[in-house]
């Protein structure tokens, strides 16, 4: 029982090391997914500043042209709902429907007591390396769980960006062959 014991604790180290890699792994993760819904907004922040400079000059020039307007009523949708799903990215999503974790910021202040039982808890799940392991693991399942959600988020702001510049595209070509030409 004691050398099961010597073997398991040769390799602690290295298995915490293993956890909380993944754990700063999936954060980066998260960090990543929120900069690039924020890179995006700010593209619509300096596309739409260009757009509102020269609105006048294409509503004043296609009075009439309703093909025009059904496709920049499409792409008012594509550039709202990629706004939208960039914004969701942004929102926390803490799910409630976990078992109490000590390293989950919102339990430590709400599910442990006072600060005094907390550090006491803290420190009897420390000692014990199951329990240790357990609360890590579930966080890195938590984390991964918000990480893929907040990547999916982006991918659907990218795919409406894209769809947005596709009809784009197809505005500008129909503006220059229908009215100036």
């Amino acid at each position: 029982m004691e050398k099961n014991r010597n073997l398991k604790n040769k390799h602690t180290d290295d298995l915490v090391d293993h956890y909380w890699g993944s754990i700063n792994y999936v954060s980066s993760l998260i960090k990543a997914s929120e900069l690039k819904a924020g890179l995006i907004l700010s593209f619509y922040g300096i596309l739409l500043n260009f757009i509102y400079q020269g609105i006048n000059m294409l509503l004043v020039s296609t009075s009439n042209e309703t093909f025009l307007y059904i496709l920049l009523g499409l792409w008012f949708f594509c550039i709202v709902t990629s706004i939208y799903f960039s914004i969701r990215c942004f929102m926390p999503r803490i799910e409630g429907k976990y078992d109490k974790n000590i390293f989950f910021f919102k339990d430590v202040i709400s599910k442990f007591g006072t600060i005094h039982d907390f550090t006491k808890t803290f420190y009897e799940i420390s000692v014990d390396e199951d329990q240790v392991f357990d609360y890590l693991g579930q966080q890195v399942y938590i984390i991964s769980k918000i990480a893929a959600a907040k990547f999916k988020y982006v991918q659907r702001s990218l795919q409406f960006l894209a769809l947005g510049l596709i009809v784009l595209l197809l505005i500008v070509i129909y503006y220059f062959v229908a009215i100036v030409i």
